[in-house]
Order: structure tokens, then sequence, then C-alpha cells
């Protein structure tokens, strides 16, 4: 079977999956009632995420995400099973809630946990949730099909 397959200057970036960067130093990693966590940081301000998702394992991290209509400093982890791709991450910069609003073209605005929040899927099919945990931080998580059922637990593990 012969596949071809295309990338590069099309203006749409929000059909795209975030890029991996090469693995960083371990971050520091503490041990809760939950499970080990990992801090990931907007400016000195820690997000604590799950350090390991059940069933997941370590595939490295990211720096960006292409469905933002702007860049914004990203750092985030990348979990796997498989082909499936479990993406957290903190995005920082945004400030209120109307640049929240605004930040990823064609997703649908709710809220979680009484915070604005982000939903979307793009065209390569990973489904993605972001909510403004406070001015400055806003919490990412994205997964491949197979782990989406899995976007709304990990949401619930996470602590700022």
């Amino acid at each position: 079977m012969l596949t071809l397959t295309a990338c590069g200057a099309g203006g749409g970036g929000e059909g795209q999956e975030p890029r991996t960067t090469p693995p960083r130093p371990e971050p520091v990693t503490t041990s809760g009632s939950s499970g080990s966590t990992i801090a990931l940081s907007c400016d000195g301000t820690d997000v604590r995420v799950p350090a390991a998702p059940s069933g997941l394992t370590p595939a490295g991290t990211f720096a960006r995400l292409d469905s933002l209509a702007r860049p914004h400093k990203v750092e985030g982890r990348i979990w796997s099973d498989n082909d499936e791709r479990m993406y957290v991450g903190v995005v920082c910069g945004v400030r209120t809630a109307e640049q929240f609003a605004t930040l990823v073209a064609r997703s649908t605005l709710t809220a979680y946990g009484g915070k604005p929040a982000l939903r979307w899927t793009t065209r390569t099919g990973v489904r993605n949730f972001m909510w403004l945990e406070r001015p400055g931080t806003a919490v990412y998580i994205g997964a491949t099909p197979g782990l989406a059922d899995d976007i709304r637990p990990i949401a619930a593990d996470i602590s700022a």
C-alpha cells in the first residue's frame, strides 16, 4: 500500500497535533494522596498534573499548540498507549476571559468548575479541552480518539 502525505504551508494550523520537542530534564515529581504529580508552570505559578496517567507511558514534551490563534508560551507533556496520545499542558499569558474566548478559532465556549473553557476537535481527530485556571494560566488537555474519554478524569486530577 502506498500512502502519500503532505506537510507544509497551509494557513490553518488548527488541524495539527502539538509538535513534540526533545525530552527535557525530568521535572520535580511529588507524591500526594492521589499519586505522583509533576509541576507545569507559567511564570513560577505551578499547575500540578498526574506524572503518569493510568496505563500511559511518558512520550515526550511539547512547547507549542498549532490551534492557538496567537502565539503563547506552552509547556506540556505527552503520554502514549500504542498509537494513542494524551497531551497535558499549560498555556501562558492569557489574562482575561475575553482573550481566552478567542484563543482557538472554531471552538465551543463552555465552563469547567465555574471557569471559562473551550472544546474543539482538530482535523486529525484530536479532542481538545482547555480552561482558564487563573489570569495568565490556562490548562490544556488533548487526546486522540481512543483516549478521549480520559480527558475529564485527568482534568479532575489536575490541581493549581
